[in-house]
C-alpha cells in the first residue's frame, strides 16, 4: 500500500508526464501542420525571396581574392615566427609569408579591392557586399562545409536550405523549396550539406546533375491520369494510416515528396533545357566554352536563374573537381595554376548571373552568397613556383549582392598580413542570421522541436548584421 506521500508524488509526476506529453504532441502537431502548408508567412515583411548560394568548395584564398595585403609581398619570404602560430590554420613557425601572384586593384565606383584573378567579378564589383572577417571554427574540410552549411561542425543538422524551405515553402507547388545543382562532386561531408535531418523530408535538396539526365526518374512511365489516381490513391492511405501512429509529421512529408516528384516531372524538363535561352545569354554565361567544366558549370548558373524565377526558395551549386578526388579550391600546391583555373570555371557565370537578375529587376530580390567554407594561409612552408596556401578560418572573405545587401561595400578586416580577423569578427551564424532576415524570418523564432528542445539553424548564436543591409 503506498503511503500519502508515495501517493502525492506519483500525482505530481503522473501530472507532469501528462503535461509534457501534451507539450510534446502539440509541437508535434504544430510543426505537422507547418510542414504540410505549401507556403508560410514570414515573420516580417522580406527584402528578398530567393538565395541561390555559389558554393566555393575547398576554400578560394582571401588574400588572393578580395583581401588586399601588400605587406606580404613586402615581407615574402621570412619566417612568421612564433606570434602568428595559430590553431585556426595549419601552421608553424618555420612557414613564410607568401605574396599574392595577382595584382589588386580598386574597382568601379565603390573602389573596392579585387584582385586580377577575378577581372569578369571585378567588373560588377559596385554590386558586391565583401565581409572580409569572417571566422570559422575548425581548419578541416568536413567540418567547415557542415558549419557552413548547417550551423554545426557534426552535422546531423538541417542545411540552411532545408531551414528557408521550411520557413517559407515554395512560390510553385510543382517545384521543390530547395534544389542542388551538383557539378558530379560531392564535398567533404558528404550529402548531410544538403540534407534536412530532423525537419521533414519534403525541405531536403531536390538534385539536379550537370550531365545527362538531370533528375533521376524524371520522365513518367505511366501516363499522367493514371499517375494522379496512383497518388490520390497512396495520399488516401497514407492520411489512414498517420492517424495511428505517434509521428504522422515523418509520413505527411513522404506523402509531399511524391505530390512534389509528380509535378515535377512536367516542369523540371522544360526549366532544365537551357537551350530555350537567347544564344547571347549562352554565350554570357559560358555555357559554349571549350573547357567542359566551365561550359557544365555555366549551364548550372543558367539554371539557377531559371528556377528562382519559376518559384524555387533556395538554390546551391558545387563546383566540379577537376580530378574527381580532391575539393576544387584546396590548393595546397600548384595555387597560381588551380587557382587560376578554378576562376576560369567559375567566375564568368557569377558575374554573368548578377547581370543578368539585374536587367530582369530580379538582384534586388535575390540574394546571390559566394562563399566557401574557408580561407588559405597567409603563408606556404617554402617560396617555389609550385607553392600553395593551408587550411585557415582565422579570417576570410565572401560576399553577397542583391537582396537588400549594401553594394559596393566592405565589411571587417584582417590584420596586417590577412591572419586573423581583427575588424568586426563575424561568425557564420552571424551570416545565417542576416540572410534569414532578409528572407523575413527572425532566426531566434524559425524553430522545430526535436531532442527535447526548439532548434533552429543558428542554436543559441548570431546576430544581424545591419551594418550590411540597406
Amino acid at each position: 500500500m503506498k503511503t500519502p506521500h508515495q501517493q502525492s508524488t506519483l500525482h505530481r509526476l503522473s501530472r507532469r508526464s501528462l503535461l509534457g506529453s501534451a507539450a510534446v504532441a502539440l509541437a508535434g502537431l504544430q510543426n505537422a501542420l507547418r510542414a504540410e502548408t505549401s507556403e508560410h508567412p514570414p515573420h516580417f515583411a522580406p527584402r528578398a525571396k530567393n538565395v541561390i548560394f555559389c558554393f566555393m568548395d575547398g576554400g578560394p584564398s582571401h588574400v588572393d581574392t578580395f583581401d588586399y595585403k601588400p605587406m606580404l609581398k613586402k615581407h615574402q619570404g621570412q619566417k612568421i615566427g612564433a606570434r602568428w602560430v595559430s590553431r585556426k590554420s595549419q601552421s608553424d613557425a618555420n612557414r613564410v609569408w607568401f605574396g599574392s601572384p595577382w595584382k589588386f586593384r580598386q574597382r568601379g565606383q565603390s573602389g573596392l579591392w579585387v584582385s586580377d584573378l577575378f577581372p569578369q567579378i571585378a567588373s560588377v564589383a559596385d554590386e558586391l557586399c565583401v565581409v572580409k572577417s569572417v571566422v570559422g571554427e575548425l581548419p578541416l574540410h568536413g567540418q567547415s562545409n557542415l558549419l557552413l552549411h548547417t550551423g554545426r561542425i557534426l552535422g546531423q543538422a538541417p542545411s540552411i536550405g532545408a531551414w528557408v524551405s521550411y520557413g517559407l515553402g515554395t512560390e510553385n507547388p510543382g517545384l521543390p523549396g530547395y534544389v542542388l545543382l551538383n557539378n558530379d562532386w560531392v564535398p567533404n561531408g558528404g550529402l548531410e550539406n544538403f540534407g534536412s535531418s530532423f525537419l521533414p523530408a519534403s525541405h531536403q535538396a531536390a538534385m539536379m546533375r550537370a550531365k545527362g539526365q538531370p533528375v533521376d526518374n524524371i520522365a513518367p512511365s505511366d501516363s499522367f491520369d493514371l499517375q494522379s489516381r496512383k497518388l490520390k490513391m497512396l495520399k488516401s492511405a497514407a492520411e489512414s494510416f498517420s492517424q495511428k501512429v505517434s509521428a504522422p509529421s515523418q509520413i505527411q512529408a513522404v506523402n509531399k515528396n511524391y505530390e512534389t516528384a509528380f509535378q515535377m516531372q512536367r516542369v523540371i524538363p522544360e526549366l532544365a533545357d537551357i537551350s530555350q535561352e537567347p544564344k547571347h545569354l549562352q554565350e554570357m554565361y559560358g555555357v559554349h566554352s571549350s573547357d567542359e567544366h566551365q561550359a557544365y558549370y555555366a549551364s548550372q548558373m543558367l539554371r539557377a536563374r531559371r528556377l528562382v524565377e519559376a518559384g524555387v526558395r533556395f538554390v546551391e551549386l558545387t563546383c566540379p573537381s577537376f580530378d574527381g578526388n580532391n575539393s576544387p579550391w584546396d590548393q595546397h600546391g600548384q595555387l597560381k595554376t588551380l587557382h587560376e583555373k578554378n576562376a576560369r570555371v567559375t567566375e564568368q557565370s557569377v558575374a554573368s548571373l548578377i547581370r543578368d537578375l539585374k536587367q530582369r529587376g530580379l538582384l534586388d530580390e535575390t540574394i546571390v552568397l559566394w562563399a566557401g567554407e574557408m580561407g588559405r594561409t597567409p603563408h606556404t612552408p617554402a617560396i617555389s613556383e609550385s607553392a600553395g596556401r593551408d587550411h585557415h578560418v582565422s579570417g576570410f572573405s565572401l560576399f553577397m549582392a542583391g537582396g537588400g545587401f549594401r553594394p559596393g561595400m566592405s565589411f571587417g578586416e584582417t590584420d596586417e598580413f590577412g591572419a586573423n580577423a581583427v575588424e568586426n569578427p563575424v561568425s557564420v551564424h552571424d551570416i545565417h542570421a542576416t540572410i534569414l532576415y532578409q528572407l523575413g524570418l527572425n532566426h531566434e523564432q524559425l524553430t522545430y522541436r526535436y531532442g527535447g528542445r526548439d532548434q533552429r539553424l543558428t542554436d543559441v548564436h548570431g546576430r544581424v548584421l545591419h551594418d550590411l543591409l540597406q
